[in-house]
């Protein structure tokens, strides 16, 4: 498990997704319960699929990376790391143009492969528990009591109700999110171009 066991905002989130399927409130991963253990085991993949899930405002980030000395064996020139923190790839592009998306590149062995030898890339990060607002964080409580319903309730017809409560609650979470930012505009499109 590669969260902090102490930290105080998991242990709050878990510990609701505990009581929204009826179960114990724990007072930490390691507490010798049958529900801490299984929200220990399954709390960092949850928290990751709900956050890679969609590109939330308050989880995604630019970074220029680091190239690494290693060779492409085809198809590409040059090979950079992943950040620490790298979830799910949003768009690679030349940080020599200053251009955030638009190459191509392929994802082998954690590390990205492409043909311009400096990148910027927009990526999901994991970020940390302490910064979710609180329509994310309702959304991961959800999440779980979905994920954990099975483990410690056995009961199939409960979990399903919680799962379809966790899809409605990503859809509210997903509107939420988009009013923090501006719509897209329409980059690059042919039919635009053509009536100009």
């Amino acid at each position: 498990m590669t969260t902090s066991l102490s930290n105080t905002h998991i242990i709050n989130i878990a510990s609701k997704a505990l009581i929204k399927i009826g179960a114990e409130p724990i007072s930490s991963f390691s507490d010798g319960t049958s529900e801490s253990l299984v929200i220990a085991n399954l709390y960092d993949n949850c928290r990751d699929y709900v956050l890679s899930s969609y590109p939330w405002s308050f989880a995604t980030t630019q970074q220029r990376l680091v190239r690494s000395n290693e060779k492409p064996i085809a198809d590409y020139s040059y090979v950079f790391y992943l950040p620490p923190d790298f979830l799910r790839m949003l768009s690679i592009g030349n940080a020599n143009a200053r251009r955030s998306k638009g190459l191509d590149y392929k994802i082998i062995n954690n590390k990205i492969h492409c043909q311009e030898s400096a990148i910027i890339v927009n990526y999901i990060y994991r970020a940390d528990e302490a910064s979710f607002p609180a329509f994310f964080t309702s959304l991961l409580i959800s999440a779980l009591a979905a994920e954990i319903c099975i483990p410690i309730t056995e009961n199939t017809s409960r979990a399903d109700l919680f799962q379809r409560i966790f899809k409605e609650d990503m859809l509210r979470a997903k509107s939420l999110d988009a009013q923090q930012q501006p719509p897209n505009a329409i980059e690059d499109f042919a039919l635009i171009d053509v009536r100009s």
